[in-house]
């Protein structure tokens, strides 16, 4: 079961064909970014990825990955957070500061999940420890 603040974005993000991808204007911003993961230890556990939309996903649904290892393929697909097994999030979307959710006063409010899975059974495939 998954928290129901995991919601659809506060704020509607740009479609895929929309969303603009890094170039080089983004090289301080990446610089940064990079020496604040480091100098908290999370280089090698976060990452960038350009949140974009394929279709709508109402207030009460979250997009779940699954993958199939042998295969070598992802697949995502939306549930009801109330409902959904899968409950390791795997991609989170920043708040702006005012817009902080529940949680906040333990720094969970400045972020948002856009996106869950499991190392469990749940996901096909998963033979080994660590897939999700």
């Amino acid at each position: 079961m998954t928290d129901t603040s995991m919601s659809v974005p506060r704020n509607p993000l740009p479609r895929f064909e929309e969303a603009e991808g890094l170039g080089p204007q983004d090289a301080e911003f990446v610089r940064d970014l990079v020496a604040v993961l480091a100098r908290h230890g999370n280089l090698n556990r976060f990452g960038l990825c350009l949140l974009h939309d394929h279709f709508p996903i109402a207030a009460d649904e979250i997009l779940v990955e699954t993958n199939d290892s042998r295969a070598r393929t992802l697949h995502a697909h939306v549930e009801k957070t109330d409902t959904t097994r899968h409950t390791k999030a795997s991609q989170w979307r920043f708040l702006p500061h005012g817009e902080a959710g529940p949680g906040a006063e333990h720094g969970a409010g400045a972020y948002e999940v856009l996106q869950l899975c499991t190392t469990l059974d749940l996901c096909p495939g998963n033979e080994r420890e660590g897939d999700h």
